[in-house]
């Protein structure tokens, strides 16, 4: 079954993009949308791999013509992911993984409730805060007060989390790995030795390991 539209949402340091490289490597027929943005590449990243990265007047002339399926202001930059992404993902008999905000994803279920939603989330502030730490350094960017934003952002971002489809806590990467390419599995209709998994996951399964990490960031 091609064409299934997964939504993958995280704080900012959650490990989602290794997380989702895990899952390319292990589940054939994954598309990825490479989402444009104004804001400045980091470190290494490159146009066309990570991100489109784009001129502001260039992505509102974008939104004018209503080039996206979704689109949203971040901290001061525009993010979107255009409506070819999954045209192509379509023509090509592939599904498709977006990495958006929740801003974004909140648009594309009112849209495409069909669409499979998946939130991300550390076990804790703590490790959210330390990874946060790392990357900063690793970029050569250290500031408290961005560090200090996205702990607040990610508190917020995790209010939202009932309106996912299921969850996952980001602790030890190969069992995320694992629950995320059950998820993908099951969604695409196979049952064998993925089904307990999957729906562990489930928001509504309210799974003990979701809740112990919703409550050390003191979110209900």
């Amino acid at each position: 079954m091609a064409g299934i539209l997964f939504i993958i949402s995280a704080p900012s340091g959650s490990g989602k993009s290794t997380l989702v490289a895990q899952v390319r490597s292990l589940v054939s027929g994954l598309d990825f949308s490479i989402s444009y943005t104004t804001r400045p590449p980091r470190g290494s990243e490159t146009d066309g791999r990570e991100y489109h990265f784009t001129q502001r007047d260039t992505f509102e002339q974008m939104v004018e013509n209503g080039e996206f399926l979704e689109w949203a202001s971040v901290f001061g930059n525009y993010y979107g992911t255009a409506f070819s992404a999954l045209e192509h993902a379509r023509a090509a008999g592939k599904d498709l993984l977006l990495d958006i905000d929740v801003q974004g994803a909140v648009q594309i279920m009112k849209r495409m409730p069909e669409a499979v939603s998946i939130f991300i989330l550390p076990p804790s502030p703590e490790v959210l805060e330390m990874r946060l730490r790392n990357r900063s350094e690793a970029e050569h960017m250290t500031s408290e007060d961005v560090i200090e934003r996205r702990l607040q952002q990610a508190r917020s971002e995790l209010e939202q989390i009932w309106d996912y489809k299921y969850a996952l806590v980001n602790d030890v990467l190969d069992q995320a790995t694992a629950e995320m390419r059950a998820i993908v599995l099951y969604e695409r209709g196979v049952r064998d030795g993925v089904t307990a998994t999957a729906e562990g996951c489930r928001t509504d399964a309210r799974s003990l390991r979701l809740m112990t990490a919703m409550k050390s960031f003191d979110v209900g």
